[in-house]
């Protein structure tokens, strides 16, 4: 898979914004105490601007921007032939050459370049406010890699958007039996009870919760089970 597909396989910007708020908040109640999270959202990262992100702790990442102009994505595999680490310190040809002046300013956004101004990306897609679908550069992809920019890896959980899949991932990822039920309710983003929190982490109270629900914008509890 490459971002071709994902493009095709993509959501529309809304339903994108509310499952990248439901796997960052399965990701606060399944691992509370890890430092860096798996899955992360930030609906107040800059002035009308929402940031979710991946980082899997190995070096591959990617990052989402969403904005009154659309959606940004920046996906970065550390492995992939199109690194621009493996590219002579360039971007490889095609993958930002075509983004649109709306969203130049997110290719040059410092969160997403290195020391020297690089931007880290092997992946990127864009989609305006009023598009009928996800856009890519036009890509020579290198011969005979499997996984050339990374897309199949870093947006699995994005174009397979059921509950399964994420218990598939949950389970190896955070080594721990996971409901699906419970998932289910979270990817419909129906507001937390202790009883649902708890079918997910039972060391975790819907109280510890306060500050990820308002980080990552998803819905708050009902009065009676906060």
């Amino acid at each position: 898979m490459t971002v071709y597909d994902v493009a095709r396989r993509l959501p529309a910007i809304a339903d994108l914004r509310d499952l990248c708020r439901s796997l960052a908040m399965l990701d606060a109640i399944l691992s509370p105490d890890w430092e860096d999270p798996y899955y992360s959202m930030n609906a107040d990262w800059a002035d009308g601007e929402e940031m979710a992100s991946m980082r899997n702790g190995s070096g591959n990442e990617y990052s989402i921007v969403f904005s009154t102009a659309g959606a940004y994505i920046r996906g970065f595999d550390h492995e992939s032939p199109m690194s621009p680490y493996a590219n002579d310190g360039e971007p490889w040809a095609g993958v930002i050459d075509e983004v649109p002046e709306l969203f130049k300013p997110f290719v040059e956004e410092p969160a997403f370049t290195d020391e020297d101004g690089v931007p880290v990306v092997t992946a990127c897609l864009w989609r305006g406010a009023t598009d009928d679908r996800w856009h890519h550069g036009t890509i020579d992809f290198p011969d005979r890699a499997v996984d050339p920019d990374g897309a199949t890896g870093l947006f699995e959980l994005l174009v397979d958007r059921s509950p399964e899949a994420f218990q598939r991932f949950a389970e190896d990822y955070y080594e721990v039996p996971v409901d699906l039920e419970a998932v289910t309710q979270v990817y419909a983003l129906r507001p937390l009870s202790p009883e649902l929190v708890s079918l997910l982490n039972p060391e975790v109270s819907l109280a510890d919760l306060a500050q990820d629900i308002s980080e990552v914008g998803y819905p708050q509890p009902d009065q009676e089970s906060a």
